[in-house]
């Protein structure tokens, strides 16, 4: 019975344009829009530092080598690794100063 009258007055047109008028509703789309674009801003930032990214760039290289033996693979592979910690290291720092900011 309640949802049925809740259905009915959202599919009543005056009363959205109301709702829609309302300061909070007003807010809140603002609210909403603000994180959307702050969450694009920051994935395109991710995607930047991605492709950016001195491991990507490794795994690409290596990718197209083939491998003589089983330990210049395994010293191919340490490298990316040391690689990618040094990169995750380096951006918990940036990330640090940017909260800290």
């Amino acid at each position: 019975m309640l949802s049925r009258m809740l259905f009915s007055l959202l599919n009543n047109l005056h009363v959205v344009e109301k709702l829609a008028e309302s300061r909070p509703i007003r807010r809140a789309a603002q609210i909403t829009a603000y994180a959307i674009t702050k969450a694009q801003i920051a994935g395109r930032d991710a995607s930047e530092r991605v492709m950016r990214s001195q491991t990507l760039r490794q795994v690409r290289e290596e990718a197209g080598k083939v491998p003589g033996d089983l330990g210049e693979m395994n010293h191919r592979l340490r490298k990316v690794r040391e690689t990618f910690v040094n990169e995750v290291k380096q951006g918990w720092k940036d990330g640090s100063r940017q909260i800290k900011k």
